[in-house]
């Protein structure tokens, strides 16, 4: 946060900037080694309410087709049945339930995720990056997060053996958040 704002100064509407934010994942695979991915077409807000941080709210849609591994064989297995089966799930959701402010700049979001039909609860460990006025006059805010999910909560339990043992694909999935957001004018 820059020394001139402070939280009451940030109170107001945010859109999710898709170009400066990054939503990701990581998976390990083999047992060696770990994939990177994100999701490369998403949209989201949050009202924020820089006086009572509680009060806040956010929601985010990623659309399925758009994960990214850098492999295209890969992504067409994760949209497949096997993984999102985005045919039928084109999209990922989450919705906030509760925010609260556990530190100085940091924050606990809590809300329900949703994947291929099946919603649960967690909570994502944020912390505030800051806020700037961008060249164009926008008004930002940054926020990081991470959290761990296990994939089979949400029925995406595909996986193989492998030869010298272990499975192909970890059941912990690391969910990334890197998100840049514009104050609605």
């Amino acid at each position: 946060m820059t020394s001139a704002t402070t939280y009451p100064q940030l109170t107001g509407e945010y859109t999710l900037d898709p170009a400066h934010s990054r939503i990701g994942f990581v998976a390990r695979h083999a047992m060696v080694t770990k994939v990177r991915g994100s999701f490369n077409d998403f949209a989201g807000t949050a009202t924020i309410d820089g006086d009572a941080p509680e009060k806040s709210s956010v929601q985010v849609t990623i659309q399925a087709h758009s994960i990214d591994t850098r492999n295209a064989d890969r992504d067409g297995h994760l949209k497949s049945n096997d993984f999102l089966a985005m045919d039928e799930y084109p999209q990922l959701t989450f919705t906030s339930t509760e925010i609260k402010q556990t530190g100085e700049t940091s924050f606990d979001v809590t809300g329900d995720l949703t994947i291929k039909d099946v919603t649960r609860s967690i909570t994502i460990p944020f912390e505030f990056e800051g806020s700037a006025k961008d060249p164009f006059g926008n008004e930002r805010i940054g926020f990081e997060g991470s959290a761990s999910i296990n994939r089979k909560d949400y029925g995406i339990s595909f996986n193989a053996v492998l030869e010298t043992g272990g499975v192909l694909v970890s059941e912990k999935i690391t969910l990334e958040f890197e998100i840049s957001a514009i104050k609605s004018a």
